[in-house]
């Protein structure tokens, strides 16, 4: 699954350059668990071979997000807080995480929308009580790009420097043989997790 999902990405965004950054973007933003951390040093990377520009991969990746947590918007908006508990459990999200979140936006308003977008984890889901608190749409439109925009330009630059470095770096490449280790375990660890959460879900409204 894990390998799968790498291809995924590498596959989606060699295919279609730019419009594959925003597509995944999209679906990161629309709460489904598609890393940026790992679409966008990808996008990076090929920023470094001469493929792509940086700063296009940042405004693309950007309006990605917008695209993706409109929906995700649309969700919190229209069904409230009763259909994302039916089925956040589908996207990794379950009610203490939506609490927190909530209690995020409950606590600083429709700011916490443009922090938010620059943080791991509650950027992908804090489009949903924006919807369910009725934030105004084009404030959520403006503070969603402008609090993308540096998280996906230094993603994509980190990509960029490695992708520079990977050919002239031996120790690079321990460093980074080192962390792929780690990030499979850590994203195998998750997996089984999400899969017990489910099954247990399942278990608990059979019984």
């Amino acid at each position: 699954m894990i390998a799968a999902l790498a291809h995924f990405v590498i596959a989606t965004i060699s295919s279609l350059g730019y419009a594959g950054i925003a597509v995944l973007m999209a679906l990161e933003s629309a709460c489904i668990p598609l890393p940026s951390e790992v679409i966008l040093p990808f996008a990076g990377y090929l920023v470094s071979t001469g493929r792509f520009d940086l700063w296009l991969v940042a405004i693309v990746g950007a309006l990605g997000c917008n695209i993706g947590s409109t929906v995700a918007y649309a969700v919190g908006y229209a069904g409230g807080r009763p259909l994302v508990e039916r089925f956040g459990r589908y996207v990794l999200l379950d009610e203490a995480e939506l609490t927190r979140v909530e209690g995020f936006f409950g606590r600083y308003g429709s700011v916490t929308v443009l922090v938010s977008r620059m943080l791991p984890v509650v950027r992908t889901y804090i489009a949903l009580p924006a919807g369910m608190a009725r934030m105004n749409f084009w404030k959520f439109q403006a503070y969603t790009f402008i609090g993308s925009l540096p998280w996906c330009l230094v993603l994509a630059y980190v990509g960029f420097r490695l992708g520079k470095a990977w050919e002239t770096n031996k120790r690079l490449h321990a460093v980074m043989h080192d962390f792929t280790i780690a990030t499979v375990a850590v994203l195998a660890v998750l997996i089984v997790w999400y899969g017990v959460r489910i099954w247990r879900g399942r278990a608990q409204r059979s019984a």
